[in-house]
């Protein structure tokens, strides 16, 4: 059986992995709105090259992410470019909840004990879909916080500042093979009063070639060179 495409539901406080192929897209939808979604990048047949936030952010020189970005690994090239987006600003420097967090915030739950309504962690969460490929925390990088906007106060301090609304969505155009790993556990600067549990869609299709006049190519001029690093890197390949 081949399939065409492909949809799935991820619930609050969950895990998910699968290495994406180049030339598709994914599709992350916020259901109910106020979701968090880390995400995490490598590739599959190098899982010492991951993704860097710090060189993603200096090549394109922002503090955000959002529609024509394009994220990097450490390697200069390109694992996957943002080619749509209608909430318009996702951090990448604040990294993961950890249970201590969650704990403090939200009082202790274990999996033990409260089955499918325990509160899990983002940094958790990650090492467990990093287990199923051989990884640990050490091959752990910082991580993408989508759906989630950060600013700084009048003392210089970052908050939350804005969480996604229901319907919102980002859509990643993967230009190399990448093994995703996701959660939607809360951002470590969420501090509601009870739990965040928005669950989120993900929606694998095929994407549209990439023409010379691509928006994400062309919104920097380092993206220029990722993509041909790209290129490079898959000199000799089956297109």
């Amino acid at each position: 059986m081949n399939l065409e495409s492909y949809k799935t539901q991820l619930k609050p406080g969950a895990h998910w992995s699968f290495i994406v192929r180049r030339g598709m897209q994914l599709k992350i939808t916020d259901v109910r709105g106020g979701s968090n979604v880390g995400a995490l990048f490598y590739n599959p047949t190098m899982l010492t090259e991951s993704y860097n936030a710090p060189d993603t952010l200096k090549c394109q020189h922002t503090f955000k992410l959002t529609r024509g970005n394009c994220l990097y690994s450490e390697m200069g090239r390109i694992f996957c470019s943002i080619i749509e987006d209608d909430f318009g600003w996702h951090d990448s420097v604040c990294g993961n909840t950890h249970a201590s967090h969650v704990e403090e915030r939200w009082g202790k739950r274990d999996y033990q004990n409260d089955r499918n309504t325990w509160h899990q962690n983002g940094y958790d969460s990650f090492l467990v879909e990093l287990a199923k490929y051989g990884l640990t925390k050490r091959q752990m990088a910082a991580n993408v916080n989508f759906f989630s906007e950060v600013s700084a106060d009048a003392d210089g301090q970052l908050k939350l500042s804005r969480k996604a609304e229901k319907g919102q969505s980002v859509t990643l155009r993967f230009e190399m093979d990448t093994l995703v790993i996701l959660h939607t556990c809360p951002h470590p600067l969420d501090f509601s009063e009870t739990y965040p549990a928005s669950p989120v869609t993900l929606e694998l299709t095929k994407a549209e070639p990439v023409q010379e006049d691509d928006f994400c190519m062309n919104f920097r001029p380092e993206n220029q060179r990722g993509f041909k690093n790209n290129a490079l890197y898959h000199l000799g390949m089956e297109s």
